[in-house]
Order: structure tokens, then C-alpha cells, then sequence
């Protein structure tokens, strides 16, 4: 496989494996699975399938018993702490449901954060161009406490998009949100994909969610289960429901 034809990201024969013995469980069981360059794909399963652990592994949050991760090229389960703290900080993305802003500091310098640990400078263009299509102008030196739950996800988001990272990884990021500051996350995160090419992977639990996504990965029991491609809320719901049914 060519570079230029390599996913964002992927799993090959993951496998992970929490406990030992008789109290072990297999959260994931072999999976493989890609996640295009350039796309919106969303994770689905129900409760203890593995989507978290799937996401966490991937981002190099969580070390996997078995089997490869890959961020394009690099083979994460071949580096060491320091290698995957670089990584994670220049070349990945994180959106999480519970904002995870310091409060101390204003929403630019939350913003700014990733980018000046790793001593680099934004582009004042594209800070520009972020800022203003997550609405968050006016509220750039307003510290955490002083911002809506939708505000600070959108600040959350804007730290996640400025380095430009090779993907956006997206934890349940509208499950602390209503409906209204859900949706207007959702939409920033698919406008990231459709007009500046970035790639996102998002687990979520919520069809609607789902339904921004280009396509869906399913999981059931810690290994694949499908994919929806074009998802509605309709069809996720469908598919869902067929999944959750138990075996005959």
C-alpha cells in the first residue's frame, strides 16, 4: 500500500484483553478495520462492545494486548512513552465529553495549548478562520467557567483542529450537550471534513450523532459487526436494534 493510499488510521488484529484469568474480559477480539483519509466515520455498538476501547487504542491512549495500530505509516504499538506523547501531540486531535479545558486560563489559551507545548506557532490565518466559524470571536479571553457547555466544546474542538493534526478523535463529544450545542459541534466537525479535508473518528452511542458521519463502524462483543454507509437516524436505529436482538 502506497503512502498516498494509506488510511488515517487502522487496526490490524487488535486485541484487548483487561484482567487476567478467569476474571479476564476481551473488550476487542481481532479486529481490522481502516478509516479513510478525509472522511467522517463514527463508531457504534452496544454497551460493552468495545468502541471506547477501540477509539482509546487507536489514539494511543491504551496499549493493546495484541495486533497493530496504525496512524498512517507509523506502527504505534512500537513506541515508546516518549514516541506516543509526541504523536498524540503533533499529529492527533482530541474532542472528549467532558471538554477537559484548564480553567485557569483563558479559551485562546486553552485553545493554543497543544501547540505551544509543542513549541509551535499558529498560523494567525487559520486561527482566524477557526475562531470565527465556531463562533467563538467574542469570547476569546473568557476562561471556562464564564462559557456555555456548547462554548466550551466548541473551544475544545477549535484546540483539537488548529494544529491540523491527521485525526480528530472524538469521544462521545455531544453527550454532555443539549440538543441545539449538540448540533452545532456536530456540524463543525463535519465542516472540518467536507471544506478542509480533515479526518475524524467519533464514538457515540446516539443515532443522530451517527447520522453527521460519512459512514459508521459497528462493533458487537468486541469485534466487527457491519458498517452503515450514508447513515440516517433511521437506519442507524434499525441496525442498532437488529444488533441488540438476542440470538435465535
Amino acid at each position: 500500500m502506497t503512502p498516498q493510499h494509506l488510511p488515517a488510521a487502522r487496526a490490524v488484529a487488535l486485541t484487548k484483553i483487561f484482567g487476567a484469568g478467569d476474571a479476564s474480559v476481551t473488550a476487542l477480539d481481532a479486529v481490522d478495520v481502516d478509516f479513510a483519509t478525509g472522511a467522517f466515520t463514527a463508531i457504534m455498538g452496544p454497551s460493552g462492545s468495545g468502541k471506547s476501547t477501540l477509539l482509546h487504542c487507536l489514539a494511543g491512549l491504551d496499549d493493546p494486548t495484541a495486533g497493530r495500530v496504525y496512524l498512517g505509516d507509523t506502527d504505534l504499538t512500537l513506541l515508546g512513552d516518549r514516541g506516543l506523547t509526541e504523536l498524540r501531540r503533533d499529529r492527533m486531535g482530541f474532542v472528549f465529553q467532558s471538554f477537559n479545558l484548564l480553567p485557569v486560563v483563558t479559551a485562546a489559551e486553552n485553545m493554543l495549548l497543544p501547540m505551544r507545548l509543542a513549541g509551535a506557532r499558529p498560523d494567525s490565518g487559520w486561527f482566524d478562520e477557526v475562531v470565527t466559524r465556531l463562533g467563538l470571536a467574542g469570547r476569546l479571553s473568557h476562561r471556562p467557567h464564564e462559557l456555555s457547555g456548547g462554548q466550551q466544546q466548541r473551544v475544545a474542538v477549535a484546540r483539537a483542529l488548529l494544529p491540523r493534526p491527521d485525526v480528530v478523535f472524538a469521544d462521545e463529544p455531544t453527550g454532555n450537550l443539549d440538543s441545539q450545542s449538540g448540533a452545532e459541534v456536530l456540524s463543525l466537525l463535519r465542516s472540518s471534513v467536507r471544506e478542509f479535508g480533515q479526518t475524524v473518528v467519533m464514538v457515540t452511542h446516539d443515532p443522530v450523532a451517527a447520522s453527521y458521519a460519512d459512514r459508521v463502524v459497528l462493533l458487537a462483543d468486541g469485534r466487527p459487526a457491519g458498517e452503515i454507509d450514508d447513515p440516517t437516524p433511521d437506519s442507524v436505529v434499525r441496525v442498532m436494534r437488529e444488533l441488540r436482538a438476542p440470538a435465535c
